[in-house]
């Protein structure tokens, strides 16, 4: 069964690559530009990894990975935080992520954090 991949980001243009690099890697994909269309997603199912944006219209992502770690029904999946701003690196540390992106990113970078954290053979 495809693992599946919750992105939150609210700039259309990454979202589209995301979209792309993930189902070629056969990946199932779900995407959100706001923080409320994820929750709304959540009330369905429930992924096994989630990408998330640290600026976006209705919250900030630091603060939506601590949210979702609090959570019982979420604590325990994977979060990858990714921002350009240096600085969020540390305050998602913070927050309990998983682990890292710094934009702009390399595709292949990417897809190792989340092969790995999905367990999935390289």
């Amino acid at each position: 069964m495809a693992k599946r991949i919750f992105v939150l980001e609210d700039d259309h243009d990454i979202r589209d690559v995301f979209e792309l690099l993930l189902k070629e890697e056969g990946y199932e994909l779900e995407l959100s530009s706001s923080f409320s269309e994820l929750k709304e997603l959540l009330k369905k199912s429930v992924p096994d990894l989630f990408v998330i944006d640290v600026m976006l219209p209705d919250a900030n992502g630091i603060d939506v990975c601590k949210d979702l770690k609090a959570q019982s029904a979420t604590r325990n999946i994977p979060v990858i935080v990714m921002s350009a701003n240096a600085r969020s690196k540390q305050m998602s540390v913070q927050a309990c992520a998983d682990d890292y992106i710094g934009k702009p990113f390399d595709i292949a970078h990417v897809m190792n954090k989340i092969d790995k954290l999905l367990l999935k053979p390289l």
